[in-house]
């Protein structure tokens, strides 16, 4: 469960992990980027404006409500699989513990075509695990395609009157920034503008 956990979130943080400029257009993510604080636009003594930004993956992971409510949704799904597949070895150990109950009275024969029986149940156990594990993967990484397209259609608009010419990432196991300016930190603004637009497409 920890290793799936750990998954899901590297598949949500890679979902944000590509954000540049994309020449897109939607009245949704325009209205609600046209209502965010234009604090960042900060210059120099000399008038000059750095052309870059960062978000930071970690908080966006933690604070973007649809992220979130998805992750949930998908370790819920893999813990049902998990518990699933548990019960299924608690039967076949029930049968087996039954089965030796009879003791010297087993036969080496019917010994073999039980444990023939067990072994073809285990693997119809394990064939379905793997079966739904590959069907919640396929699910997370359309969320996560998701995600992606949602945070650039959101970012294009955001970036018309900012103007950066790149947006990086930063965060846990993927930060190769050695050195951030904090006046360059947009993740506040794409919290507040992603949870407003997710807020308003769930109305629809």
């Amino acid at each position: 469960m920890k290793n799936l956990s750990l998954v899901l979130n590297i598949v949500l943080l890679l979902a944000v992990g590509y954000l540049y400029y994309y020449d897109f257009s939607g009245k949704k993510t325009k209205d609600v980027a046209a209502k965010l604080s234009s604090s960042l636009m900060t210059t120099d003594s000399n008038g000059y404006r750095p052309p870059l930004a960062y978000v930071e993956l970690d908080s966006l992971n933690e604070k973007i409500t649809f992220i979130k409510d998805k992750r949930k949704e998908l370790e819920a799904a893999m813990k049902v699989i998990e518990q699933e597949q548990e019960a299924g070895y608690r039967n076949l150990q029930a049968q087996k513990d039954n089965f030796l109950k009879k003791g010297a009275a087993i036969t080496q024969e019917e010994a073999e075509i039980f444990q023939g029986k067990l072994i073809d149940q285990q693997q119809k156990i394990d064939s379905k695990k793997q079966q739904q594990s590959q069907a919640l993967n396929e699910k997370s990484f359309g969320i996560m395609e998701g995600i992606q397209t949602k945070l650039k259609d959101f970012l294009t608009e955001y970036n018309k009157d900012k103007k950066y010419m790149y947006i990086f990432t930063t965060g846990t196991g993927l930060d190769y920034m050695v050195f951030k300016d904090s006046t360059l930190n947009i993740t506040n603004d794409v919290i507040k503008g992603m949870n407003a637009k997710m807020k308003a497409e769930a109305k629809q």
